[in-house]
């Protein structure tokens, strides 16, 4: 099956320990998509200026992303400028330009509007709901927020909810959508909101999926080199998106399993500045990293 990824397509400006890039590929809907096409087919809802290089476009379309959602219109594109520390988990933003993004108003093309894997990206959850309410009969149905939109949208954000089958989050916004400071109860109150799956993003601690049938915590992969973690939660969901959409899901195992790839996925991202480590990804490489994942707590 194929997937359907709604979210930001932007150009960002990053500085690191380990070096600064300017107006490089960034975005959500772009780490997510160049990460899941390793698996199946996906299909961008989208929005960009007449800035937008078109050396990005040709990048995406190389990896069979298809773009018939995209619309590029007059002004600038989403830009954001960000710098990390030495602590690499967390990024300092110094700006924020939404430009065309600001009136972001995604209509799907009615070849979309059938697909049965929706993931809706990190945007308002208002947009995110309209979103939803265009795809005919969704299979399965997952969504990213943040403290923002928990912060100024929360009954939005829980209508939402109401309509979602995995919520992907990460350890503070856990905390913050349910108002519980111990995680576990914490899940178990979102989870009370309708998803059936709650993956806690932990950046470098890995993560954690909650379902009826427990807990499973899969590792971060143990890198040598870390220059920039931008965009590792989206590479970390059209990983497991796209896994999901590649095979037959029946049991929890088969959702613990999409976790690890999307482990997997999110740690080559860190590897380079923008998506330049997704770009050129093969699939023995991710295959090679699935094997060392399953291997880091494996007893004989």
């Amino acid at each position: 099956m194929s997937v359907l990824v709604v979210g930001s397509m932007a150009l960002d400006t990053v500085e690191t320990p380990f070096g600064k890039v300017e107006n490089i590929l960034g975005g959500s809907a772009s780490y997510f998509s160049l990460a899941a096409s390793n698996f199946t087919d996906v299909n961008v809802v989208a929005v960009v200026g007449n800035d937008f290089p078109e050396e990005h476009i040709q990048l995406l379309e190389s990896h069979d992303i298809k773009l018939d959602g995209v619309k590029r219109e007059e002004g600038e594109t989403f830009r954001w400028v960000g710098h990390y520390g030495y602590d690499l988990s967390e990024a300092k933003t110094l700006e924020t330009h939404l430009n065309v993004f600001e009136t972001f108003n995604p209509v799907l093309p009615d070849h979309y509007k059938d697909i049965d894997i929706v993931f809706l990206a990190n945007i308002d959850p208002e947009i995110q709901y309209e979103v939803l309410q265009q795809v005919k009969k969704p299979k399965l149905v997952a969504c990213d927020t943040m403290n923002f939109w928990i912060e100024s949208k929360p009954e939005q954000l829980k209508k939402l909810l109401g309509h979602v089958d995995i919520l992907m989050i990460n350890d503070a916004e856990t905390r913050e959508l349910s108002g519980e400071p111990i995680i576990v109860k914490a899940a178990r109150k979102i989870m009370d909101l309708g998803p059936k799956i709650l993956i806690v993003k932990r950046g470098e601690y890995g993560a954690l999926m909650f379902s009826k049938d427990g807990i499973f915590y899969a590792p971060s992969y143990p890198l040598e080199e870390v220059f920039d973690p931008t965009g590792a939660g989206d590479t970390f969901a059209g990983g497991f998106m796209g896994y999901v959409a590649s095979h037959d899901i029946n049991n929890v195992n088969d959702y613990k399993r999409a976790v690890i790839y999307g482990s997997v996925l999110a740690s080559f991202t860190v590897e380079d500045f923008s998506v330049n480590r997704l770009a050129k990804l093969t699939k023995d490489e991710i295959e090679a990293r699935y094997l060392a994942f399953m291997n880091l707590s494996n007893i004989e």
